[in-house]
């Protein structure tokens, strides 16, 4: 097993299988600041995880997905576990489009606690944002074991990760 597959395993054991994870995720606010440099905007979301992409039910006129519009860049930590990564964002659309039926179904299981409460399916603006990862780094044991993964190349990096 590669370095690249240990750390996906980790990933899948630690964010998959079915699981509602909170995860932070980062994007760049469409105005910049005083400087006028970009600033970057971050917000808790509970978060599905499968195959390197994290979903994510909103609303299409939220802030996020008005940010995630003009640049699909964000960035993403585990709360509770070590974990970054650098990816971009991308509306699915509503989540009862019939190409979201699967996705959708596995959300309604990962969040059904809480999913009809918190979210109205026939406006067409519930959305479901797919974050599919780039690069990122699972830190094991507070520095023991870190993984620098790149997860376009399906590799891992000697240094370089998101730390």
């Amino acid at each position: 097993m590669t370095k690249y597959e240990e750390g996906m395993k980790l990933i899948e054991e630690t964010f998959g299988n079915g699981k509602d994870n909170v995860i932070s995720l980062a994007t760049i606010a469409g105005e910049a600041n005083a400087e006028g440099k970009p600033r970057p905007v971050v917000r808790s979301v509970d978060a599905y995880y499968e195959d390197g992409i994290f979903y994510v039910v909103t609303h299409g006129k939220s802030n996020k997905m008005l940010q995630i519009e003009q640049n699909q860049e964000v960035s993403i930590s585990g709360c509770m576990e070590m974990f970054t990564a650098n990816g971009f964002g991308e509306n699915l659309g509503w989540v009862l489009d019939p190409q979201n039926a699967e996705i959708r179904n596995k959300l309604r299981t990962a969040f059904s606690s809480w999913y009809d409460m918190a979210n109205n399916e026939n406006d067409k603006n519930c959305c479901i944002l797919a974050i599919h990862l780039s690069k990122g780094t699972l830190n094991i044991n507070h520095w023991e074991k870190l993984y620098h993964m790149d997860f376009i190349n399906k590799t891992d990096m000697e240094d370089g990760g998101i730390i």
